[in-house]
């Protein structure tokens, strides 16, 4: 008799945590659940909603199958100065190529003085193009790539700093002394970085990506800004960073908007756990690129658009990760800036 009741306890025991396990799984997915569905702001609370009612009507984003390729526009923008209601120009702008198939990612960085067409606005920079709206940057970014860009994902300065301290910074290697003072800020974006191995917060993360003032300026700055870019992907897929998903959307999502539905997100999230960076380009890439003038305005012109879908088609679709570096680092010896 005593024997069958320690075999009952045992087996309430066992039950009670069973049911903790299930009960902790349940919370965690659930976490996530509402925490992705939390970056998906909807028409009434994006903080883009003022500029769509006013230039767009907003297009609902394609159905993704999963096995299609996809690609998404990342726009960081600098909102120093900005009235509420306002959308500020993007200070940067990233196209993320996924193929689900071969397991490829390719990243894409758009200079922001690139001159092309806006859908429906003329031709002006590529930074001014999400000040009509996300669907009209998305566009833009289609047109001058020449492939399809189904979904953008938008944030500040604040939610980039949220996103890096969330995941407990990130280990990167600093290539030299960098510094750069702004009394305008009253100096709260100043820039003071030494060469060599850092751990990078938020805010000196920041100051990495955001740094141009040498000899090649934005040319430099998006190299560095797809660097860090791999290694912020490579800490977000580490152990660590996926139990801590939940409290890491719950920190990003008030600085974050995106079209993207909580399925499309789960689904590209597990492509991209599965997938490899292999490669990442400027655009225009250096031997297509022509420094003009509109007026007294500086801005970066093609010398050959076509050649420019060519290019971003010819990166998708090898499997030689070099392709696109050794075509810019030719160009570049060309052409020196």
């Amino acid at each position: 008799m005593e024997q069958k009741k320690k075999k009952n306890r045992r087996g309430t025991f066992i039950a009670l945590i069973l049911i903790i396990i299930a009960a902790s799984i349940f919370y965690y997915f659930f976490s996530i659940y509402r925490g992705l569905d939390g970056l998906n702001k909807g028409v009434n609370h994006s903080p883009l909603t003022t500029i769509s009612a006013a230039h767009e009507t907003p297009v609902k984003a394609p159905e993704w199958l999963g096995t299609e390729p996809v690609n998404i526009l990342l726009m960081g923008v600098d909102a120093r100065g900005i009235q509420k209601g306002e959308v500020p120009r993007s200070d940067s702008m990233m196209v993320i190529s996924m193929d689900p198939v071969r397991k490829h990612i390719h990243v894409f960085s758009i200079l922001r003085d690139t001159y092309t067409d806006i859908p429906g606005y003329d031709k002006n920079r590529i930074n001014t193009a999400i000040t009509h709206g996300p669907d009209t940057a998305m566009k833009a970014a289609s047109e001058l790539l020449g492939i399809p860009v189904q979904f953008y994902v938008y944030t500040d300065f604040q939610g980039f700093i949220k996103l890096v301290d969330a995941i407990g910074g990130v280990d990167f290697y600093v290539e030299k002394d960098m510094h750069y003072e702004s009394a305008a800020d009253h100096h709260e974006y100043d820039i003071n970085l030494k060469q060599g191995n850092q751990h990078f917060d938020g805010k000196t993360a920041l100051q990495y990506v955001r740094f141009r003032h040498d000899a090649l300026s934005d040319y430099s700055r998006t190299e560095r800004q797809r660097q860090f870019t791999k290694a912020l992907a490579d800490k977000l897929k580490t152990t660590t960073s996926i139990m801590k998903l939940p409290s890491i959307l719950d920190q990003i999502s008030p600085y974050i908007d995106t079209n993207l539905t909580v399925s499309d997100m789960w689904n590209l999230a597990s492509v991209g756990y599965q997938s490899t960076m292999k490669g990442s380009e400027q655009i225009p890439p250096m031997k297509l690129l022509k420094e003009t003038y509109v007026g007294r305005a500086a801005v970066l012109d093609i010398s050959n658009r076509q050649a420019l879908k060519q290019f971003v088609q010819d990166t998708i679709t090898s499997d030689n990760p070099d392709t696109g570096k050794d075509a810019n680092a030719s160009a570049k010896s060309e052409n020196p800036l």
